[in-house]
């Protein structure tokens, strides 16, 4: 009879598909057309092991994509568990900051695989929007923001980080206009006296 351990080789793999998608968003980052063998070496994978998690390019790309959105939304509910509303609303936007300029690599190759297409039409979106949802509730609960910010007014209102140049001083960039944002979104709010 054979003996099978599939705890070891469930983690391995998922450790193999993890380091697949940390490469594959720097290198499409860099340049869309990299070729996925390079990603695979990189990652220190066979070509057999790649092509098992994602069988061509637009798999691997529309995965990186809902890896990066995964991380992002489901910080939203964990910085909830351990910090004041307020604190992982604004820990949350440099998250969302970081995300915008992964993106901005990304783009290209998205492009080609979905289009032009921005806003609700891109894939994710609605799970950011539910995240924006959870952290402006909390807010509201504990007094911490103005009264009737709505999520429209937030997208609103952050949407410069998409105008940030990554490839310059994006960070200083964008902890200076998200602090603008929550600034305004302290403005008048009932909890913060």
């Amino acid at each position: 009879m054979e003996s099978r351990n599939d705890g070891p080789q469930r983690s391995d793999a998922l450790r193999n598909r993890e380091r697949i998608l940390e490469v594959a968003l720097a290198e499409l980052s860099r340049a869309v057309d990299v070729p996925l063998s390079s990603i695979a070496k990189k990652a220190g994978v066979g070509q057999a092991t790649f092509y098992r998690n994602f069988p061509n390019r637009e798999a691997l790309v529309m995965e990186v994509h809902r890896h990066e959105v995964r991380l992002l939304t489901d910080a939203a509910t964990e910085l909830l568990k351990t910090r004041a509303p307020d604190q992982a609303l604004r820990e949350w936007m440099d998250l969302l900051a970081r995300f915008a300029v992964a993106k901005v690599g990304l783009s290209d190759a998205m492009r080609q695989i979905v289009g032009t297409a921005d806003g609700p039409a891109q894939p994710g979106y609605a799970l950011v929007i539910e995240a924006i949802e959870v952290l402006l509730a909390a807010n509201h609960e504990a007094g911490t923001i103005r009264p009737g910010v709505t999520v429209d007014d937030f997208v609103l209102a952050i949407a410069g980080i998409w105008q940030i140049d990554a490839r310059g001083d994006w960070q200083a960039q964008s902890t200076r206009l998200l602090d603008l944002v929550m600034d305004g979104l302290h403005a008048g709010a009932p909890g913060r006296g």
